[in-house]
């Protein structure tokens, strides 16, 4: 205590030093006591507040304790009490004994409960029961509203029974066969009553007419079905479902009535051994139906359609067009029948493949006539009706048979197709004359598969579609592109030293291969592979394969499956664009691609053939040399200058070959398999002439005639300019080592004429480049063009006249004049360099 004394005088004598530090602070004691005790007297009063709140917290924690253990008293008081009473009632000596017993009372009672209430909703069944059937012996109308109430009960049961899992299923059958029984009864009281008019009107005449006096009676008959109707129709909902086991909606009870005596016609034609019934022309009985739809639609709009409007105005089956609409009504009245006729027929056809593919192409075909013609959608919305078609080969599971048949038969023609001995043979009638030309075999196929695709075309299922696509027409193409390509492969290994070795290939054989009849197996190939692959990317723009595309894009994105296949293996077959989000793509990406790579092998291996002849037609032109000749000629002989010997080889293999060759391939092919041949010629004659021997003015207008007539003959065969173009080159090195020695207007058409030692003093005729007929209408002899380019015929040195030396002088000069020299001469083609190399074979610039 002494401790605290001295802290609490610490800390008063701390305070008062702080507050009393000068002799001024003194002044403010007053003030400062005055504070203090305002200070200690809130603290005090705080401190009597906790002490309150303190012993009244004590006092309510008393009392709790208090009532809890009251509480835990009474309730040792009632477990005794209730253990005794248990003991006593259950006759037990203990309480463990006695829970067991009790329970079992309960749960008898509860079960007496449940029965209880099983009798009473007996009870009410069959009160609502025999007053519908008293009513009934009345009024048909009175028997209405008790068989409403218990069409009503017989939902909510039904509803229950589901929601319990099944629990009641004697009560909820003895409930639904009761409430059949009833609702046979008043529909045949209904349906009397309708027949009654029907009757009057002679129906089923297709010119029935309902007469101002019978029209209400007719319209109550009629509202009395649809009244009867009602709940079960609402109660459906046949649109939802797994999507392959989609119900159909129901027949409404006034079609019924109307269908019956149509049924009845529609089994005396095609049922039992009338005439009509034959297995092999399903089509009579589904033009049947659609004559029924011609014939009644008349009747049907117009008595029909007004009551239906008026009692289903209002409802919520005011928006499905399959009740509210009378034609619509109507066909799915008279579709019963018809899946009937068919279901019974399949089995009887399923051995026998024309026939089960002749039912379902014609079944299909009336499903295309009943959406497109009559507008019918079976009330499934945006989805559209899928058809007797789908329903059977999906929902009765035909499906996987019909494709086997469709295979078989397309496998089939497709063989007997390539075993056709013509099968390889070009078709020149069949295509524009001047577009490629493919094989027979290969039309015929296109054809077939078109055929194939009209056979699947009404399928509404996307796996289904993909399946034929996949399994058939592709597999076809697959099959045509291996044997193309072996044939190919056949080709060359005859054309090889080794298969020809191995092969036993004759030379005569060998020949053959090489020649024209080698050049038209490839064409078969080349125009085949054009064909196949144009028609491909013309189907990739067909609307229907376009609208497989997208929906295998759609499937691919969200992940779902694609039949038994994974996205991959689908994109491998048709496009790789599906695992993408490219718009880019089409169906037959993959499978065009292969065409195309094939075509183009097969141009490349025409190409390497034709080089290879062209190489070996100039085998013996490449070691002749008169071109260093200085033997003057008279203007009439350089004019008729002859072609040398050595080049007929090379005309005589371009003529045969290109002629070939244009009848065959398309402008565009045929002129890039000749620039290339011709660039084989050009650097060969390039190479192996103007680069190795040397040049006199009459040897240069020997080339030059040379090189007119090669121009002649493609021109002939290709079209006017394409020699030219190609062998460019050639002609202006021909020209260029051909120049004049003197220039001027005097050389203009002549050039001098060699003398022994080279000088200048003669001239030999410029005609012998063709000059003179160039001048004259830009001919040569025969007709054709002298090739030549920037009218390299007109004169020796373009639009103006230079010799020989001035040429060699400028050229040599620099490359800028060099330029100017070779532009001024007209020679677009030859690099300084070149110009300089070949001016150099000139015989005068020589030594």
């Amino acid at each position: 205590m002494n401790e605290a004394m001295d802290d609490s005088q610490a800390r008063v004598a701390d305070y008062l030093d702080d507050k009393l530090q000068t002799i001024s602070d003194l002044d403010s004691l007053d003030a400062l006591l005055t504070k203090i005790t305002s200070q200690h007297g809130l603290l005090k009063q705080q401190l009597d507040d906790a002490q309150r709140h303190l012993h009244d917290a004590k006092q309510s924690a008393h009392a709790h304790h208090a009532q809890l253990q009251q509480r835990g008293d009474a309730f040792q008081h009632a477990q005794a009490d209730i253990d005794r009473r248990l003991m006593v009632i259950t006759a037990s000596e203990t309480s463990d004994d006695a829970v067991p017993r009790f329970e079992a009372v309960l749960d008898t009672l509860h079960r007496l409960d449940v029965a209880n209430g099983y009798v009473e909703l007996l009870s009410e069944v069959h009160v609502l029961s025999k007053h519908a059937q008293a009513q009934l012996q009345t009024s048909n109308e009175a028997a209405l509203h008790p068989y409403k109430q218990l069409r009503a009960l017989h939902t909510r049961l039904t509803n229950l029974q589901h929601a319990a899992e099944g629990a009641a299923p004697q009560l909820l059958h003895h409930v639904d066969s009761i409430t059949q029984v009833l609702r046979t009864k008043i529909l045949d009281a209904f349906s009397s009553d309708l027949d009654v008019v029907l009757k009057k009107i002679h129906w089923p005449t297709p010119k029935a007419n309902i007469p101002s006096q019978l029209r209400e009676e007719w319209e109550t008959a009629i509202a009395k079905l649809l009244d009867l109707q009602m709940p079960e129709l609402q109660g459906a909902d046949y649109a939802s479902g797994p999507v392959d086991k989609v119900k159909l909606p129901a027949v409404l009870f006034p079609l019924d009535v109307l269908v019956q005596p149509l049924e009845m016609r529609f089994r005396y034609h095609f049922e039992g051994d009338r005439p009509t019934n034959r297995i092999d022309r399903p089509e009579y009985f589904l033009s049947h139906i659609t004559t029924l739809l011609n014939d009644y639609s008349g009747f049907v709009g117009d008595h029909l359609q007004p009551v239906l409007l008026r009692h289903f105005r209002g409802t919520d089956l005011a928006l499905d067009p399959v009740y509210i609409d009378a034609m619509s009504a109507f066909i799915t009245a008279l579709l019963p029948m018809l899946r009937t006729k068919i279901g019974s027929l399949l089995p009887k056809v399923a051995g026998q493949p024309q026939l089960l593919s002749h039912l379902m192409h014609e079944v299909m075909s009336f499903d295309t006539t009943i959406r497109d013609t009559w507008g019918y959608d079976g009330g499934y919305g945006i989805d559209g009706w899928k058809g007797l078609s789908w329903e059977f080969l999906v929902q009765g599971d035909w499906f996987g048979r019909w494709l086997q048949v469709e295979k078989d038969f397309a496998l089939s023609r497709y063989q007997s197709i390539v075993d056709d001995p013509d099968f390889g043979d070009l078709d020149y009638e069949s295509v524009d004359p001047n577009a490629t030309k493919p094989t027979k075999g290969a039309i015929r196929v296109n054809d077939l598969l078109e055929t194939i695709t009209d056979r699947y075309r009404p399928l509404t299922s996307f796996t289904q579609k993909l399946t034929f696509l996949l399994d058939i027409q592709i597999a076809i193409f697959d099959k045509l592109h291996e044997r193309l390509s072996s044939s190919l492969d056949a080709y060359l290994a005859m054309t090889t030293f080794t298969g020809r070795t191995i092969g036993g290939v004759t030379k005569e054989e060998q020949e053959k291969l090489l020649g024209i009849e080698g050049l038209e197996r490839l064409c078969r190939t080349y125009g085949s592979a054009d064909y196949l692959e144009k028609a491909m990317r013309d189907w990739s723009d067909d609307v229907f394969f376009l609208d497989i595309y997208e929906e295998l894009q759609d499937r691919a994105r969200q992940a779902n499956s694609i039949g038994s296949m994974s996205v991959a293996d689908v994109a491998g077959r048709t496009s790789k664009s599906v695992e993408g989000d490219s718009d880019s793509g089409s169906l037959f990406d993959e499978t065009a691609s292969w065409y195309a790579r094939l075509r183009e092998r097969s141009a490349n291996i025409i190409i390497d053939r034709l080089n290879n002849n062209v190489r070996e037609a100039l085998r013996p032109y490449r070691h002749i040399n008169p071109w260093a000749t200085l033997s003057g000629s008279s203007s009439a002989a350089a004019t008729n200058l002859s072609p040398t010997a050595e080049i007929d080889p090379l005309l005589t293999h371009l003529t045969t070959t290109l002629t070939f060759l244009s009848r065959v391939l398309a402008s565009a092919p045929l002129r890039r398999i000749t620039r290339t041949v011709l660039a084989t010629i050009s650097s060969t004659l390039w190479d192996n002439v103007l680069s190795r021997y040397r040049f006199s003015t009459a040897g240069a207008a020997q080339l030059h005639t040379d090189l007119a007539a090669i121009c002649r003959v493609v021109d002939k065969a290709v079209g006017p300019g394409v020699a030219e173009t190609g062998l460019q080159k050639c002609i202006e090195g021909a020209q260029l080592v051909g120049l004049p020695v003197k220039g001027g207007n005097n050389q203009a058409v002549r050039t001098p004429s060699s003398t022994e030692d080279g000088g200048d003093g003669g001239e030999e005729d410029w005609e012998a480049w063709g000059g003179a007929d160039a001048d004259e209408d830009g001919d040569g002899d025969d007709g054709a063009p002298v090739p030549r380019k920037a009218n390299i015929g007109d004169t020796a040195a373009g639009d103006v006249d230079l010799g020989l030396w001035e040429v060699e002088k400028r050229l040599f000069a620099d490359n800028q004049s060099a330029r100017d020299v070779l532009e001024a001469l007209g020679l677009d083609v030859l690099s300084e360099t070149e110009a300089r190399a070949l001016l150099r074979r000139r015989v005068e610039l020589a030594g």
